[in-house]
């Protein structure tokens, strides 16, 4: 059984200060790292427990902070919803069947 872990993000951090954004021509995530790093050093966390070599740990961290975000109240973020809507469409039509990223039809 996995245990859960707990971490406490700081009052003075707030989602949006990650500023999410994708690139326009990869897609890839873009984020500022110091919101990341503040709440490591909150929770005296090595920041490698976030950033390592599999990005479904940050991309699980994120997924996890901007529901607790929206469950108290916070703004929805784009980014993170397209994000969101893309693993739903993942887990309902598979990997292959869908498009990352922003849609460039005009």
């Amino acid at each position: 059984m996995m245990q859960k872990t707990y971490i406490v993000i700081p009052d003075d951090v707030r989602f949006e200060d990650l500023n999410l954004s994708r690139d326009p021509v990869t897609s890839m995530v873009e984020f500022d790292m110091d919101p990341l790093e503040r709440i490591c050093e909150a929770n005296d966390l090595d920041i490698s427990a976030l950033t390592g070599d599999d990005e479904d740990i940050v991309g699980g961290f994120l997924n996890a902070w901007y529901r607790a975000h929206r469950e108290s109240g916070g703004a929805p973020d784009a980014v993170q919803e397209q994000l969101l809507a893309e693993v739903a469409a993942e887990k309902e039509f598979g990997f292959a069947n869908v498009q990352t990223g922003p849609s460039t039809l005009q």
